[in-house]
């Protein structure tokens, strides 16, 4: 919030107006947070990164190969299950668990230097809501941060609730969103964006997207969606000239205002089952689903509601990224792919192996995916041919996305051996 005072404030009124005070005391509010726990350099916020589009800061240098005896700086394990990804936030990782056994739903806290567990909050305990999609978890969301306050998504007692913690693990507040329904499962993670968090939980009873107050949990604004079963989670992206708040499915393509949650525009499209997060060219968002039909759909977001171009195929679970005009995809069934993002002309496409369900990171010229049997590809991100530069392993089950940042790589992962399963977390860097 502080920097959106100060661009209202100082970049739009002339300095010499302002009172030396005001801006010593502006200013130093503004440094604390950016070097502790804003630094987008360091810090990885979220799901799908501090953009919000899958883009590491190319600004390190992170390894491509590793094993159990490579490039590991420490391995934690991680008690219960879970598919959500890691933040990172100064010198602490984040991560949610549920141990289904005691019916608890924990948000986890780790030191980023040794991997040891700083505290271990309960969020909820009992009244479980469990998937019913056996790849499913109870702890599929990643927790978001604002430098203040993590927040996380979990169902429980057949309702999603969104909950505030404390840096240090205390819960500030909860705040139940809509009753839900559970069809497959459930993943959607918070998005903040000012003086707001912004969460969704549609579902076949008929869910809602809201903007709730950082510091209290107050539901700012709230909009109603349709009764249908739908995954993805609210996007922020700057398109078309402004910011907007995007989400696909629900036989829907919809845009709001993310401050007040009033409608930009919305169109008849997407399907009726989505999970990707969309990403933009500036112009264009792509939308993708796999129920009822597989589709890929460039969708103009100046209003207009036009469809530029459109395919058949099936990128369900993994969400895409877009690089100098490019869009990349890997297929749920393990293959990557790379069309024209404006014309949708497809460039190149080669087998990986495996089924995809984690979401690829885009770092300069290289992509790491992995697939659901724990091995990460990194490719070339580049429209010349397809390349693969490495093949790397760690675990046997792997649906969760990495965070990438400070030339670190933050792996979940699980091994399953005669019935047991252990999750880990890893810490890859030289």
């Amino acid at each position: 919030m502080l920097d959106a005072i100060f661009r209202r404030r100082f970049l739009i009124e002339p300095l010499a107006t302002v009172p030396l005070r005001q801006l010593v005391i502006v200013c130093s509010l503004l440094l604390v947070p950016l070097l502790q726990v804003n630094a987008a350099d360091t810090d990885w916020s979220g799901w799908r990164g501090p953009t919000r589009n899958g883009h590491a800061n190319p600004d390190q240098d992170p390894v491509v190969e590793w094993s159990v005896e490579q490039n590991i700086t420490w391995k934690a394990d991680i008690p219960g299950k879970g598919h959500g990804s890691p933040t990172v936030i100064g010198d602490q990782v984040f991560l949610a668990t549920s141990i289904d056994e005691k019916e608890q739903r924990l948000l986890l806290c780790l030191d980023r230097k040794t991997g040891k567990s700083r505290w271990e909050t309960i969020v909820h305990e009992g009244k479980a809501t469990p998937p019913r999609n056996k790849k499913g978890t109870q702890a599929s969301s990643t927790p978001a941060c604002d430098g203040e306050r993590l927040f996380i998504n979990f169902l429980h007692d057949d309702a999603m609730y969104t909950s505030a913690l404390s840096l240090a693990g205390e819960i500030l507040w909860q705040q139940k969103i809509s009753d839900y329904v559970v069809h497959q499962g459930f993943g959607s993670s918070p998005v903040v964006y000012e003086n707001l968090v912004i969460v969704s939980a549609d579902n076949k009873s008929g869910g809602a997207i809201a903007g709730l107050e950082r510091s209290t949990g107050k539901i700012i604004w709230k909009r109603d969606r349709p009764k249908m079963p739908n995954y993805p989670s609210p996007i922020l992206l700057e398109t078309s000239g402004k910011v907007q708040l995007l989400m696909t499915g629900c036989e829907l393509v919809t845009s709001l205002d993310p401050l007040t949650g009033k409608e930009n525009w919305e169109i008849e499209g997407a399907t009726t089952e989505c999970v990707t997060s969309t990403v933009t060219n500036g112009n264009l968002i792509y939308t993708s689903g796999g129920y009822p039909k597989n589709h890929i759909a460039a969708v103009r977001t100046d209003g207009s509601g036009k469809v530029e171009w459109e395919n058949g195929v099936r990128v369900y679970v993994p969400s895409m990224l877009v690089k100098e005009g490019k869009l990349y995809g890997v297929t749920d069934a393990g293959v990557a792919m790379c069309w024209d993002a404006t014309t949708g002309e497809e460039i190149w496409k080669g087998r990986l192996g495996g089924t995809f369900s984690a979401s690829p990171i885009l770092f300069d010229n290289r992509i790491y995916v992995t697939n659901e049997g724990g091995e990460t590809f990194v490719i070339g991100a580049s429209p010349d041919e397809f390349t693969v530069i490495s093949k790397n392993k760690l675990g046997n089950v792997c649906f969760a996305t990495p965070a990438i940042c400070n030339s670190q790589i933050f792996y979940r992962s699980a091994t399953e051996s005669d019935g047991k399963r252990q999750e880990s977390l890893y810490c890859i860097s030289r």
